[in-house]
């Protein structure tokens, strides 16, 4: 079950805890400790909720960089591993800046703004 907003979220949160507080105990004090952290993408009007509230990017991330060390099988060293790594990780930031990123840059500068307004008005 997928809460459409913030306020939602909370209510489906707060009955999870009520029915589950007892028998898991546990589970719940960690979904209490991490919840404001996991609900932060409900602040992002102009972006894509899809995008952020999921670890998609990171994982692709993290498939190309296992992809391209496994080209070269060994490294001779540490600082080669370093060099492959940052070449692909500079490679990744250069596409976010050309634009074939996930979230373009226009978008963050819209949120950006409508939050200096929010902040202007509170």
């Amino acid at each position: 079950m997928a809460a459409e907003t913030r306020e939602e979220a909370i209510k489906l949160k707060n009955a999870f805890v009520e029915k589950y507080a007892e028998k898991y105990e546990k589970a719940v004090e960690c979904l209490e400790e991490g919840f404001e952290d996991s609900i932060q993408y409900y602040g992002f009007s102009k972006i894509d909720s899809r995008k952020i509230s999921s670890t998609n990017t990171l994982e692709r991330l993290n498939k190309e960089v296992r992809r391209r060390s496994r080209v070269v099988g060994i490294f001779p060293s540490k600082e080669s591993y370093l060099r492959l790594m940052t070449a692909s990780l500079l490679e990744y930031s250069e596409d976010h800046l050309t634009g074939a990123s996930y979230i373009s840059p226009e978008i963050l500068r819209e949120q950006k703004t409508e939050w200096d307004k929010e902040q202007q008005t509170a």
